[in-house]
């Protein structure tokens, strides 16, 4: 006789990153839903070198809700150690998750090289978490499933993904179990995003699994003007605008936002250049998904995704224009990954960049406890980068006006536009005080019963 469904929280439990659901479907039948890297501080990033809870040979499938890589970044890590079933997804995550996940793990590579030569690692050798042959051999096991389709995951568990609404392909996740069903809402987008369509209300069921990333905020009034004035500040005394921003869907958001200040002649015209080789392939899936008619696109705003080429873009691929671009020659504005500045180009930038009052750095997004980003907006005076603290001497400018997360008000009623509310909400993917407000507007504004639920906890599902 088969045994209840069991839901095991193996991350995103009390942090926003590391999003990893285990389902057990009570017939050795083994779903995971996302596998994400911890991101922040050195506690959480050591968690992704913990060997995995159950042994993934024993996983009958991965259901990824999108290609962020606090979604997807384990992926390799599973497949490296014996994981040899699909990963379920929608065509778009699949096409964004391969440049994600070939960009994380040629990062992990250069982060473990400049360790052994700059020699400021305590392993010896210091080693990368995967390597590219992981990354690659990972990409063939990526099964590009449509919205709508329910698609077998293990021996009683289906899937069916759902628009999300939150960056290209994003997906909720449905996961039904003979009459069982459960809910990961993934990273749910914001009803206004610039050009996506919102989230349709959840499917009914059960149990919800909800993100909480502004669980205990609403996201100001835009200001329009605050990346304007900015910009014009810092060229203005000779300086250049540093944009940490995430390669996926949001630097595609900030040339938007610079085409139309530009358009409207509230900032003078600069070079940007965009020194992030994943940034531009995902420019590309965007545009192509234009010119394909996405139903997940807004039709009134993709358009100008084909005017971005009126700005003085300058596309930086190889690693000497980029080592030169921590010097630049003129005042110009520079976008590079990583959003939270965790990794990639942009802590080379910063590096040469933060010591100097004329230039800016701009921040568009939410920024992780542990992170550089979120240092610079608490007004740290030092940062620790390779192996060396740098002075904190730079403008630095915090626009949340960028965030494609749903906020405090947006989850609350999402939730309550369920045709039939769940029976459980479990709130996940928050810092703990985010996941704890959240639950607590859940249960009294909704009256359904709301858990922040702790790592490795396990519950039936009803």
């Amino acid at each position: 006789m088969m045994s209840d469904p069991i839901l095991t929280f193996l991350g995103a439990a009390g942090t926003v990153t590391g999003s990893r659901f285990l389902v057990d479907d009570g017939d050795e039948g083994l779903t995971l839903v996302d596998a994400g890297l911890y991101q922040g501080g050195r506690e959480l990033r050591r968690r992704n070198w913990d060997p995995f809870p159950v042994a993934p040979g024993r996983l009958s499938s991965v259901v990824v809700t999108h290609a962020h890589l606090d979604h997807t970044g384990y992926l390799p890590c599973l497949v490296r150690d014996g994981f040899e079933g699909p990963v379920v997804c929608t065509p778009d995550t699949a096409t964004l998750a391969a440049i994600v996940l070939r960009d994380s793990a040629h990062l992990q590579e250069e982060d473990a090289r400049y360790a052994q030569e700059g020699g400021w690692s305590r392993h010896k050798p210091p080693l990368p978490l995967y390597t590219s042959a992981d990354a690659e051999e990972t990409i063939r096991h990526l099964a590009p499933t449509a919205f709508g389709v329910r698609t077998s995951v293990g021996p009683q568990a289906q899937a069916t993904l759902e628009p999300a609404g939150h960056i290209l392909g994003s997906a909720v996740a449905v996961v039904e179990i003979g009459d069982r069903r459960v809910v990961f809402s993934g990273d749910l987008g914001r009803p206004g995003h610039p050009l996506l369509a919102p989230p349709a209300p959840p499917p009914a069921a059960s149990t919800l699994v909800l993100e909480s990333t502004y669980g205990d905020r609403r996201h100001p009034p835009p200001e329009p003007g605050r990346l304007a004035d900015a910009v014009k500040r810092t060229i203005g005394r000779g300086g250049s605008v540093l944009i940490p921003a995430f390669a996926v869907d949001r630097t595609e958001l900030v040339l938007l936002e610079l085409l139309r200040l530009e358009k409207g002649g509230e900032i003078p015209r600069v070079p940007i250049f965009i020194d992030s080789p994943m940034a531009l392939a995902t420019l590309d899936v965007y545009r192509r998904a234009l010119h394909e008619s996405s139903p997940q696109l807004r039709d009134e705003h993709a358009g100008p995704l084909d005017e971005l080429d009126r700005l003085d873009v300058h596309l930086v691929r190889d690693p000497g224009a980029s080592e030169r671009l921590n010097r630049p020659s003129q005042p110009c504005i520079v976008i590079s990954a990583s959003g939270m500045a965790t990794g990639g180009r942009v802590v080379h930038h910063l590096a040469h960049q933060l010591p100097n009052p004329r230039d800016c750095v701009v921040l568009t997004g939410y920024q992780a406890p542990g992170t550089r980003g979120r240092d610079l907006i608490e007004g740290v005076r030092h940062l620790k980068m390779y192996g060396r603290y740098v002075p904190v001497r730079a403008e630095v400018v915090d626009i949340p006006d960028f965030s494609v997360h749903a906020d405090a008000d947006e989850l609350v009623a999402w939730v309550g536009s369920a045709e039939t509310l769940p029976r459980t909400v479990y709130v996940v993917h928050g810092e703990q005080s985010s996941s704890e407000a959240l639950a607590a507007r859940l249960e009294d504004e909704l009256g359904v019963c709301a858990v922040v639920p702790h790592l490795f906890e396990r519950v039936r599902l009803d």
